[in-house]
């Protein structure tokens, strides 16, 4: 029978994000975060088994208030154009609701986060994360252009990846409200233009 939690698993997920954010991917380390918590080396091997696992899975936390706060916003915002817009705009809403997982999630490297070492059923819930984000352009491609074929699908990636990565995040301007006006514009810009047509199928 496993032993009981003694700790917060969300406090030790805590830990590591900001140590991640503040300090560089290097530094989260079971000793570290022990030190930031006061939660045993031994209790943190016991819930997330190694160093890896505790970096994926403060990765995947992330990621999922992200994506769940990305189809809320979608939800409530009625037609195509203006749920595109909603989803381009999340980063912001996000960054104003969870400012370190913003930072966690935008700013790291992915890559230089989570290493080679990771348990498989970690590297799957990263793979599903990925297919969250496209399931929801295909779903907004077809309420638009009643089609998800690659290049719908590349449009709605500029509008809710490329947009919101050049005019809100790189020039850290997820607070200013003109660059979500900006956004804004850009992105009925781009669904204005629409993707290229899709080919004609042959029989």
């Amino acid at each position: 029978m496993p032993r009981p939690r003694t700790h917060d698993p969300d406090l030790v997920l805590d830990a590591a994000e900001a140590l991640a954010v503040r300090s560089g991917p290097a530094a989260v380390t079971i000793r570290a975060v022990a030190a930031a918590t006061g939660v045993s080396n031994g209790a943190l091997y016991h819930t997330f088994g190694s160093r890896a696992e505790l970096v994926g899975r403060t990765w995947i936390r992330a990621a999922h208030r992200f994506l769940a706060l990305q189809a809320a916003m979608v939800a409530e915002a009625g037609d195509g154009v203006a749920a595109v817009i909603a989803a381009a705009e999340a980063p912001a809403e996000f960054a104003a609701r969870h400012p370190m997982s913003t930072r966690l999630f935008f700013t790291v490297r992915r890559d230089d986060l989570l290493g080679e070492d990771l348990p498989e059923p970690v590297r799957a819930e990263l793979a599903a994360t990925q297919a969250t984000l496209v399931e929801l352009m295909k779903t907004l491609a077809r309420r638009l252009w009643d089609r998800a074929d690659a290049a719908a699908v590349d449009t709605l990636t500029l509008c809710l990846v490329d947009l919101p990565t050049a005019i809100l995040l790189d020039r850290d301007r997820l607070a200013n409200p003109l660059a979500r006006q900006q956004l804004q514009a850009a992105v009925r810009a781009v669904l204005d233009l629409g993707p290229t047509p899709a080919r004609p199928k042959t029989s």
